[in-house]
Parts: C-alpha cells; structure tokens; sequence
C-alpha cells in the first residue's frame, strides 16, 4: 500500500470505529482482532443501531445487557482497551444511560469498576440502599480514591497554608531570615537614596514561626444534595487535611434540610463520607445558623459555605447570617463547587446578593483549593478565577 492508501485505510477505520456496526457497509471498513474487541466494547454501551432494543441519543440504541456476570465482564473488557481516563467516563455513562446504578450494589461490580470520584459520589447515594456484604467492598473503593486525593492534594496544602499562617504573624523586629522583605520595601520607600539607587530600611517588617498554638479556626460548610457529590468527596479530604494541621482547628459541617457535625470524625474522611446522605432537600440559613452558633473568635475564623445556593430555608436570614459574620470578622468565602468540573447550575440571585454583601460565589478546583485558603487566613482577596461567570 502506498503512503496515501495507509492513510486512507487508518481514517476509514477511525470513522468506523466512532460510527459503529451500521457504518461497516458505508466505510467499507471490516474489524479484527482487538479492534472489535473495542467495538464490541463501545457497542454495549452506546450501542450498534436501532435494532439493538435500548434507547440512546440520536437513535442508537444501547445494548450492555443489565445482569451483575455480563456487566463485570464488560468492565473488564473496557480496562483491558482503554486508558482510565476513558474508562472512568465509559463507567459514568453506563450508569447515567442504563440506569446501572442498582449493580453497583454487588461487590463483583465494585470490585471490578474503576474508581474515581465519580464512582464514590454514586457510592455515597446509595449508601442506605447497599447491603451489608456490599460494604465492605463499597468502603475499599472510596478508600482507594480518598487515599490517592490525599497523596494528590495534602503536601502543597499544608505547605500554603503553613506559610500563609507564618505570615500572618507579623513580628516587627525580625530576625533576617524572617523579615518579609517585600512589606519591609513598602514601608521604607520614603528612605530612598537616589545617589546610592538604595532604600535604608529603618523599619523591619517580618513574619514570626508559627506556633504549635491554635492561630485559625476553619469551619467547611459543605451542602450534600445530590448535585454536590464531588464536592461532598473533596471537601471530607480537605477537611482531613486541615485537621490535621495543629494550627488550625477544622471543623467540618453538612447539611440538606438537617444538619450533622462530623468533625469528630474527620481523622478518617472515608467514616466522613460514609456519615454524609447525598440528595434531600436545602437549608443554608440553618446549617449557618449552627456554624454561627460555633464561633467563638470571629475575627480568627474562616468559613467556607460550599453549596449551589439553592436555598430552601429562609432567603433573607440566610444573608443576614453572612453579613452579620463578616461585621464581626469572619473570613466568608463562598463556593459553588470543589471539584474539577467547574460550576453547576446554581442560584444567581443569591450568588450576587452574597457577592454584594463582599462574599463572591465562584467555582474552585481542588488544585485552586490551598490558594483560596491561604487568602482567606491572611486577609487577602481571594484569587477568583477570571473566567468565572458571577
């Protein structure tokens, strides 16, 4: 074959690969070995044409069949074929588009997904539905994704946030290696000595070493309905990674129309996952009202609400909540999500009231997570993101 025939054949068979059986006749394009394996693969799930019998979008039809034997081995087929970033998606689909949800409650599906947050956020909705020689296994996957978040997320946190604290003791006669030399800069313009194109700093401004002392207490206000899964799973990490910082004091709240305290717990985020519900309704301004009811040095505090802000309880108590806070001296800051995703649906209206009021409402990534953090302990603004829709 020539070099434009080689080129032609691999184009045909990508197109045949992404139209499925019903294009082998158009594309003249037939499939062996592993790559039918790998239409086999796709065809189960997002189907082969309309004779398949399910229902998918533009008229192809699904056709993994719903029993616990059949799907297992469709997992394993799909981890055999494809990287886990394509799988994790593959897995989300197949419960999105089959309803599969109910078999994830046998432990030879669990053991044989791929987890990711995904899968832990499904997990965690079922949760009172899963039998008890499902969780187990359950238990086992959210341990595996919680442990690799937190190999992931817990190193740069603490070094943000330690050096955020360390600055926020500042001590005026500093030894050298703790002056913090662009404030000392500022406070000294006005020595300049062009001639010498120096600045003589008469005054010294640095940061002390923090102590082993409480200096921040850091209340997580996290909203579990079911829109707020991943969420739910990067925030009960953070929270774990946050208590385990001597110099904070983390406590960590969820809520719907309820409110459960599980900072008790918060040495292990997968018993924190477990104790949460996903799904349920909404009441901000009661999950505020008992993080209020906690702060006892308001102008040391940071309160993190993470929640789409719709609000089921009452509008305007909630806002009275945040404003009366912030006069007292709490750090505010609002999240929409915690997650790699970006920003759900959410209320507008209450996200520009809460932005009036000098709390904005943004979406954060987990990476974004430690900046915004340290904002927030040192008093800084926070760094929103410039494409963020408020």
């Amino acid at each position: 074959m020539t070099g434009e025939q080689v080129v032609t054949a691999e184009r045909l068979r990508r197109w045949r690969m992404v139209l499925g059986a019903d294009s082998a006749e158009s594309t003249g394009c037939a499939l062996t070995g592993r790559d039918a394996a790998m239409d086999g693969a796709l065809t189960a799930l997002y189907g082969g044409g309309p004779k398949s019998g399910g229902r998918g979008a533009g008229g192809r039809s699904a056709g993994l069949g719903a029993s616990a034997p059949s799907v297992a081995r469709w997992l394993g087929d799909i981890r055999t074929y494809f990287p886990s970033t394509v799988v994790q998606i593959m897995q989300r689909d197949a419960i999105d588009r089959l309803g599969l949800s109910a078999l994830l409650l046998e432990p030879e599906i669990l053991e044989a997904v791929e987890p990711d947050v995904h899968l832990v956020g499904t997990l965690l909705s079922l949760n009172k539905a899963m039998p008890e020689t499902t969780k187990e296994t359950a238990r086992a996957v959210v341990r595996k994704v919680v442990d690799d978040l937190e190999k992931r997320l817990s190193g740069r946190t603490r070094a943000t946030l330690t050096g955020a604290l360390d600055r926020s003791t500042k001590i005026n006669r500093p030894r050298h290696r703790d002056i913090d030399w662009d404030r000392t800069i500022k406070a000294n313009l006005k020595n300049y000595l062009p001639e010498y194109g120096t600045i003589v700093p008469e005054r010294l401004i640095g940061h002390g070493r923090a102590a082993q002392s409480v200096k921040k207490d850091v209340v997580l206000c996290i909203d579990q309905s079911g829109s707020m899964a991943a969420s739910v799973v990067y925030a009960s990490v953070f929270g774990a990674v946050l208590a385990s910082m001597r110099t904070l004091a983390t406590r960590l709240v969820v809520f719907d129309t309820s409110v459960v305290d599980l900072t008790d717990q918060l040495d292990d985020p997968v018993d924190v996952l477990f104790g949460t519900q996903l799904g349920g309704g909404t009441d901000i301004n009661r999950a505020l009202a008992y993080c209020q009811s906690k702060i006892t040095r308001p102008a040391d505090t940071v309160v993190v609400l993470i929640s789409d802000l719709y609000e089921g309880g009452i509008r305007d108590e909630m806002l009275k909540r945040v404003a009366a806070m912030k006069a007292s001296g709490v750090q505010f800051v609002t999240l929409l999500a915690l997650s790699d995703e970006g920003a759900p649906a959410y209320d507008r209206d209450h996200a520009a009231a809460l932005g009036a009021l000098g709390a904005p409402a943004f979406a954060c990534t987990p990476d974004l997570f430690p900046d915004v953090m340290a904002a927030a302990i040192e008093k800084r603004p926070l760094p929103i993101p410039d494409s963020e829709d408020r």
